[in-house]
């Protein structure tokens, strides 16, 4: 509990758990969010390549890859997986 001298304000819930999982980098970010920025770094082509499913080949769209890939863990896995050799790769770039 705060005493009423205490004057720093309480964290807010999502602040105080990114802090315990700093080394994370899918921590705090939705699946929308990860494939956004894969379909924006690798091009749904390149998406399909790399991660071979039908949501991601034929007629692609964010809704319905987010749809399959919610209810598919396997293909999240690899989602999440090809999200950290991104995030790698652009570390390397720059």
């Amino acid at each position: 509990m705060t005493s009423p001298t205490d004057k720093t304000p309480p964290q807010p819930l999502h602040l105080a758990t990114a802090q315990k999982q700093p080394r994370n980098p899918l921590h705090g970010l939705t699946l929308q969010a990860i494939l956004t920025e894969l379909v924006e770094y690798f091009g749904w082509e390149g998406l399909a390549e790399r991660i071979p499913v039908r949501c991601f080949a034929s007629d692609p769209s964010i809704a319905s890859s987010l749809k399959f890939l919610r209810k598919t863990p396997w293909a999240r896995e690899k989602v999440e997986g090809l999200y950290g050799f991104m995030l790698r790769e652009k570390r390397r770039e720059s």
